[in-house]
């Protein structure tokens, strides 16, 4: 086992110690129902020599009843250990779910710029259910077979040396083709979960997309794709199909093989009155045990090592750390949060680089004043910086050198879940969540009256489209709000930055890409929204720069100039092109 695996059995050890009495009574009923199954071989003994070699019925029957004790005893253990076993799997699980979200939640956004979604996904699906399947059940199995095999040896031993001895020989001859083939196996179920990996990683991207695949009618070539997919799955599946069968042809000839030799010799030793019926029928028994367990262990290693595959991709999420400080997290020498938050903000010589793009600053050298309650534009072409500016100001990403400052207090060490109370976020998509409508806009404040969450969406111009939907503020949205229009979602992403009641609001701006009618209603909701806060809006409309107190143009990360538009119109030749070029009028 490398040094990965060995961390994450460790990891998993850890998370299973809180649950030390449900393991210890597991490990007592597993040894029971052991000892139990074991004890059957000499209640076969018995049975052959002192019920029906004597013939004596009354022999018969506490042979019998003794039989009937051993198996009572085997049903009630094999009950408390199937239970307690697969509950800490269950629960196990649970906690290494709720760890890893919780921690994931927390990473910053660039780990899932750099990370595939669907293959998060699929950890939390496919790699926790490997997990839970070795704990609850594999690991059970392994022990229980483990002592089977050990004390089936031991009882062989003890109840004829000689046959034993012919069977230990044997033993090698047995195994090591069930092994061989047990490897083949191994590698194509591994290579198996591969492919349908991808099969499941192709569907969820289509359907996540299924407008635009249908819009270019590209399904002929996903149906083709698809298919070629599915069948090199299908190929593979084949392949381990096979092995399995071979092995599990191999198996069957190989023990039953060696059972016939032993009984063949053990046969003779009844006839010549070396050994009793009943210890060749205890031996036959031990020897089955010792054959099923052998063969059931070489299975669970695959699985065992599969789990530690799992285990390790799954604490490889939650050994990843954010890039910078994290929440909780306080520099020293940096100020407390001020009791009551104005709003002002100051860049102060902010450097920033996107990791991987170090010879390409996103912000360069930015200092920018912005006062209490002012709405501040900000301008320039794509790529410009403005996006970022808001990544930083959140803190999804920190800067390489600089300070941002709020009410004069540097935030570098701020508590992320208090500094981002100071913001309320609309952004240029809204993110609309599967829920209700109502439980979209308390977003920003789950604990919001039903009241508070009305008057919000009444100010954001939603209140009427609302009410039209078939539940009203109940109406469940589909993912990511299908069903509503472009200017539905602005207003509830509105109505949710209203129910924050952040000082400091951040708007990039969407309403170029709406109709007149909506784009309308917006602009009427802006007042409301902006009064009393400041605001640093992403401009894409004319009219917004004008209505904004100042305005900041922004080129390849740097600050070119700040003022009015009149202002800019005469002395910033960059706003005077984007002005004519990229801003329209409002035509609503």
């Amino acid at each position: 086992m490398n040094t990965r695996h060995r961390r994450a059995l460790k990891l998993v050890i850890e998370f299973i110690s809180p649950y030390r009495r449900a393991v210890a009574g597991a490990l007592v009923a597993l040894v029971i129902t052991a000892g139990i199954t074991l004890g059957l071989g000499q209640g076969l003994r018995i049975l052959v020599d002192q019920g029906l070699a004597t013939e004596s019925p009354e022999n018969l029957a506490r042979a019998i009843g003794l039989f009937f004790l051993l198996v009572l005893g085997l049903a009630f253990g094999s009950f408390a250990r199937f239970y307690l076993v697969s509950w800490i799997g269950e629960r196990v699980v649970a906690d290494i779910r709720k760890k890893v979200f919780n921690h994931l939640i927390d990473l910053h956004p660039g780990f899932f710029e750099q990370n595939r979604a669907l293959e998060i996904q699929s950890r939390f699906t496919a790699d926790t259910t490997v997990l839970q399947s070795v704990i609850g059940s594999t690991v059970s199995i392994a022990l229980r077979n483990a002592l089977m095999l050990v004390g089936g040896l031991l009882l062989l031993f003890i109840t004829n040396a000689k046959l034993a001895s012919i069977i230990l020989l044997g033993f090698p001859v047995v195994i090591a083709p069930i092994l061989f083939f047990g490897r083949r196996v191994r590698a194509l179920s591994r290579l198996s979960q591969d492919r349908v990996a991808d099969v499941g990683s192709y569907v969820g991207e289509n359907l996540t997309q299924i407008k635009t695949v249908q819009a270019f009618n590209h399904q002929p070539h996903d149906r083709r794709y698809f298919a070629e997919v599915s069948e090199r799955a299908f190929e593979i599946a084949r392949q381990r199909i096979r092995q399995r069968a071979w092995l599990t042809t191999l198996a069957i000839s190989l023990v039953m093989g060696a059972v016939g030799i032993v009984i063949w010799i053990g046969g003779l030793d009844v006839i010549h009155g070396r050994i009793s019926p009943g210890e060749l029928a205890a031996f036959v028994f031990y020897s089955l045990l010792v054959g099923v367990a052998a063969g059931a262990i070489s299975e669970v290693i695959g699985e065992l090592q599969r789990a530690a595959g799992s285990a390790a991709r799954l604490f490889e999420l939650l050994q990843t750390e954010s890039a910078f400080a994290r929440e909780g997290e306080r520099e020293k020498g940096v100020g407390d949060l001020p009791a009551v938050v104005r709003g002002e903000l100051r860049l102060d010589q902010v450097f920033f680089s996107y990791p991987g793009r170090q010879n390409r600053p996103a912000i360069a050298g930015l200092t920018l004043d912005i006062r209490a309650g002012e709405t501040l534009a900000l301008v320039g072409p794509s790529g410009a910086g403005k996006s970022t500016l808001f990544d930083l100001l959140l803190h999804f990403y920190q800067p390489d050198r600089g300070r941002i400052l709020i009410d004069g207090v540097d935030t570098a060490g701020w508590p992320l879940e208090s500094l981002r109370r100071c913001f309320a976020l609309v952004p240029q998509t809204p993110a609309l969540f599967h829920g209700t409508v109502a439980d979209n806009i308390r977003y920003a404040r789950p604990e919001a009256s039903q009241q508070a969450v009305e008057q919000a969406a009444r100010i954001a111009h939603a209140h009427d489209f609302i009410l039209a939907l078939p539940q009203g503020y109940d109406t469940r949205l589909g993912d990511a709000g299908q069903g509503l229009s472009g200017g539905q979602k602005q207003r509830l992403a509105i109505a949710r930055a209203l129910l924050a009641d952040a000082p400091i609001l951040l708007l990039d701006e969407a309403t170029s890409a709406l109709d007149a009618e909506s784009e309308n209603l917006i602009q009427k909701a802006m007042p409301a929204l902006t009064e009393g806060r400041t605001t640093l809006v992403i401009a894409h409309r004319l009219a917004t720069v004008r209505d904004a107190d100042r305005i900041a143009v922004m080129d390849g990360g740097h600050l070119l100039a700040v003022g009015s538009h009149e202002q800019l119109m005469r002395e910033n030749s960059l706003y005077r092109r984007l002005a004519n070029l990229q801003f329209r009028e409002n035509t609503g």
